[in-house]
């Protein structure tokens, strides 16, 4: 095993070695870390569900009902009344036709690619996709390429060069690209797969609980309802559980529970966390006040950093990165600010490009204006030290 202490040494002589964090207690606005309080800006925790005493209790009540595992996966005797009615309200909020839920928004990407394609298809992925669905598409036997990020010429490209000679086409996209917050162009997107005759397919990770009317996420933000073929989210980020889900057609569903491997070969979802998903979702139905709280904290948080002249990127929602560039850099910023009481994971490669190391702060509905001053202080006063600003 010495190739992997040499491996680990060159981590540390880059400057990129970490060591996990550990955080005693729920994840909130601020949390203790290695037995210090600091600052959490570093959870895709966006609405503040994951601690919230509705999904609590209605966790614990599930519990007394159905115990703490389902026994089996779905297609055995692991799919419970609540794993049914589960997939039924995130179709209801996401208005579209069916849902299927897996154990993980990761396990969503990799089952369901593989389980709808052939060898006679071809997967166009933008280059900046999650690396859920870049696994996805190498366990798939398609064919595959890659365009541009949010390049619709480039997409056009790929497709007029690829035209009629698969069966189908699948044209692959993030909603939200998590490490700069942009949003997919998805009008264009969905115009140039009408285009081609191609199925469009969005990862909405970080859209849903996030954007459109009370966080029905980026195809209700384009009210493009109806034509997304399949819509892929997590329920671990702002919905605050565990999960992953998609949403399309009914025969899509059928098929899936057949042939999506996670579902045939991984023990269903607890049904705590499914019951609590449905409150989650019982929550954003019936008031917009969580994704409103949200977003005036991400505007507020935006504004003053590009205020301090640090570079934000293109951002469009609340996910604010702060670009270094260096990646040693960046990891001393991370840990700088660590020491001063703020938890901003660094992000280096290979997560981003080399040479394209930033620190992500991400806000939440939690934190208070109050919490958010006193970390733009420490993030101005730890990036003069350090001479980025």
């Amino acid at each position: 095993m010495d190739f992997f202490k040499e491996k680990i040494e060159t981590l540390k002589a880059a400057g990129v070695y970490r060591k996990l964090p550990i955080n005693d207690g729920p994840c909130e606005a601020e949390i203790m870390l290695d037995g210090k309080k600091v600052i959490n800006l570093s959870s895709n925790n966006y609405l503040g569900f994951a601690n919230h005493p509705r999904l609590k209790q209605a966790a614990k009540d599930a519990i007394d009902h159905y115990g703490v595992g389902a026994g089996a996966v779905r297609t055995i005797v692991g799919n419970m009344t609540i794993h049914e009615q589960l997939d039924q309200v995130i179709a209801r909020f996401k208005r579209e036709e069916a849902a299927v839920v897996f154990q993980s928004g990761y396990n969503v990407n990799v089952g369901v690619i593989q389980a709808i394609t052939t060898k006679d298809d071809l997967l166009i992925s933008d280059e900046l996709n999650h690396a859920s669905i870049i696994d996805g598409v190498r366990l798939s036997s398609a064919s595959r390429a890659v365009f541009k990020h949010s390049d619709m010429e480039d997409l056009k490209r790929v497709l007029e060069e690829n035209k009629d000679q698969y069966q189908h086409t699948f044209i692959l996209t993030d909603g939200v690209f998590s490490m700069d917050g942009d949003l997919a162009k998805l009008p264009e997107i969905v115009k140039l797969a009408k285009s081609y005759g191609a199925f469009t397919y969005v990862d909405d990770a970080h859209g849903s609980g996030v954007l459109g009317d009370r966080g029905r996420g980026t195809v209700d933000h384009y009210h493009l309802h109806g034509q997304v073929d399949f819509i892929v989210g997590t329920l671990s980020k702002a919905i605050g559980v565990v999960g992953g889900y998609v949403c399309g057609s009914k025969e899509m569903r059928e098929w899936l529970l057949h042939r999506g491997r996670p579902l045939l070969f991984s023990t269903a979802l607890m049904p705590s966390a499914a019951a609590a998903i449905i409150e989650a979702f019982n929550m954003l139905e019936s008031s917009s006040e969580y994704t409103d709280k949200l977003w005036d904290n991400g505007r507020y948080f935006k504004q003053k950093l590009s205020q301090l002249g640090l570079d934000i990127g293109h951002s469009e929602t609340p996910i604010t990165p702060i670009m270094i560039g260096d990646e040693a850099l960046t990891m001393k910023f991370s840990k700088d600010l660590l020491s001063r009481g703020v938890y901003v994971s660094g992000i280096v490669f290979p997560t981003v490009p080399k040479g394209k190391g930033r620190i992500r702060c991400m806000v939440s509905a939690l934190h208070t204006k109050k919490e958010l001053d006193q970390a733009i202080d420490i993030i101005e006063s730890s990036a003069k030290s350090l001479k980025i600003i």
